[in-house]
């Protein structure tokens, strides 16, 4: 349920922020139509992530006594994206206002209405396309969640983005992007580990890969992940009080992983800068 919440809520600013860059740009620079067709965009953008969640679920029916294996690979798919999307941002966010402006400055000059929602549907659908995806990993990496639950941590997620988007519209006087997006990108780091972890889990309970050494240890008496706090813990960190030694290995694989990815992305930004 944690999970839930903190996915639509990072999700749902992310996709405010570019409905507000673009809605800002289009009440400056007046075009034929122009809000008609943004508001259609973002109508398109949401319809195309519900079919994609349609999709997943048509899918996951299909695979039929294959489904596991499928849900595994939707886990780490999320987990995979998860990672990508903080890289992405790292290396465009900056000038994410600069290439959406300039993308509505060019069907304006065009005077190109269905330009204008082209561009707003695939900005608005590729951020609820990545929390389709978010979530489906989560669910397939949580077993028997009950569906209310998860329903209303997705409709706080909503309703404390719109406080969260209201604070950031502020001017930096309470939250600065700056520091919302820092921190939000270590808290999904840390949930792409989380989902990581849960899908190798899921591969060593089918006999896929290899436990080794299953537990390595139990730190229950410190924090036990079947608990309140441990639960959280556990689904927002990967945490586990009695890891099998593939599942550490693996836990510190990714982080291997993500640290030389981002060490690779900072060195071809600086490079691009330098040239």
């Amino acid at each position: 349920m944690e999970q839930v919440l903190f996915i639509v809520w990072r999700e749902s600013v992310e996709a405010m922020l570019v409905i507000g860059i673009l809605h800002a740009w289009l009440s400056q620079n007046p075009a034929a139509g122009g809000k008609r067709w943004l508001w259609g965009g973002v109508l398109a953008g949401l319809l195309l992530a519900a079919l994609l969640a349609l999709g997943l679920f048509a899918a996951s029916e299909v695979f039929g006594r294959y489904q596991e294996l499928f849900q595994a690979a939707m886990v780490f798919s999320a987990a995979a994206l998860i990672v990508h999307m903080v890289l992405w941002m790292r290396e465009h966010g900056r000038s994410l206002k600069r290439e959406l402006e300039a993308g509505l400055a060019a069907s304006r000059a065009r005077n190109n209405g269905w330009g204008i929602l082209l561009l707003v549907a695939l900005a608005v659908g590729r951020e609820g396309s990545e929390t389709v995806v978010f979530l489906y990993g989560t669910l397939s990496g949580s077993e028997g969640a009950a569906l209310w639950p998860l329903l209303l941590a997705g409709v706080a997620g909503f309703l404390l983005a719109l406080l969260s988007f209201w604070l950031l519209q502020l001017g930096g006087r309470y939250l600065s992007w700056r520091l919302f997006f820092r921190a939000t990108e270590i808290m999904l780091l840390l949930l792409a580990a989380a989902l990581f972890t849960s899908g190798i889990d899921k591969l060593i309970s089918l006999d896929i890969l290899p436990a080794l050494v299953d537990p390595l240890w139990d730190s229950s008496a410190l924090l036990d992940d079947m608990s309140a706090s441990g639960g959280v813990v556990s689904a927002l960190t990967g945490y586990r009080a009695h890891p099998a030694l593939m599942t550490l290995l693996a836990y510190a694989g990714y982080w291997l992983a993500v640290l030389a990815l981002m060490r690779w992305r900072s060195r071809r930004v600086a490079t691009r800068l330098a040239a």
